[in-house]
């Protein structure tokens, strides 16, 4: 089928893919823009992962937001490469994203691999309950859909993007390495909400 050049620019802006990788995308997809982006980033992601696997990123920026009402404040340590990308808009727009993320969803922890066991057992206490009348076999497939559903609620390069339910955060990371060609990582973070303890901030 034939694909229009604006049909090839709103993916390259979408994306950061090149123009031949974004046209043969549109083409592999019969011109549907989600499931050429879906060609893109899984083409994306793995070469975002050999850069995350053989680059250090020493350099970065502490980015924040604070909610308009001054009740709900959030700050992050992001990483890269070098100062120069550390100080590039993409770079800091990234930041904001993820800070404005973490402030309207609120997040248990940074990744999967930060959840305390402690309340990773806690859950699957509450799912056995809920599937106990399952047989064993059913039931250790919905428990796994269940930790993964947990997961991607709770914990922040897990989360579906507030702006674009496509992407997660780790995929929007993905994307902002594939436009600006250096590693990027996403060290930590902290949300403040006035009146909440930290025992409630992880519950």
């Amino acid at each position: 089928m034939s694909i229009s050049a604006t049909e090839v620019k709103d993916l390259r802006e979408m994306t950061g893919a090149g123009m031949m990788d974004c046209k043969r995308a549109l083409e592999e997809a019969a011109g549907d823009l989600q499931k050429a982006m879906t060609v893109l980033r899984k083409k994306g992601i793995a070469k975002a992962e050999k850069k995350k696997s053989t680059r250090t990123a020493n350099e970065g920026m502490i980015c924040h937001y604070l909610h308009p009402d001054g009740k709900i404040g959030v700050m992050i340590e992001l990483n890269c490469e070098t100062d120069f990308v550390a100080r590039n808009e993409e770079f800091l727009q990234l930041g904001r994203e993820i800070c404005m993320q973490a402030a309207a969803m609120n997040p248990i922890a940074l990744s999967r691999e930060e959840v305390s066991e402690e309340r990773i057992e806690r859950e699957k206490e509450i799912y056995r309950e809920q599937i106990k009348d399952k047989p064993d076999h059913v039931a250790e497939k919905i428990l796994e859909g269940k930790l993964e559903k947990f997961y991607s609620e709770n914990c922040l390069v897990d989360q579906e993007w507030v702006k674009d339910n496509s992407v997660t955060i780790s995929e929007l990371i993905d994307k902002t390495i594939g436009k600006i060609g250096e590693k990027i990582t996403l060290s930590r973070f902290v949300r403040m909400e006035v009146g909440e303890t930290a025992d409630q901030a992880e519950e």
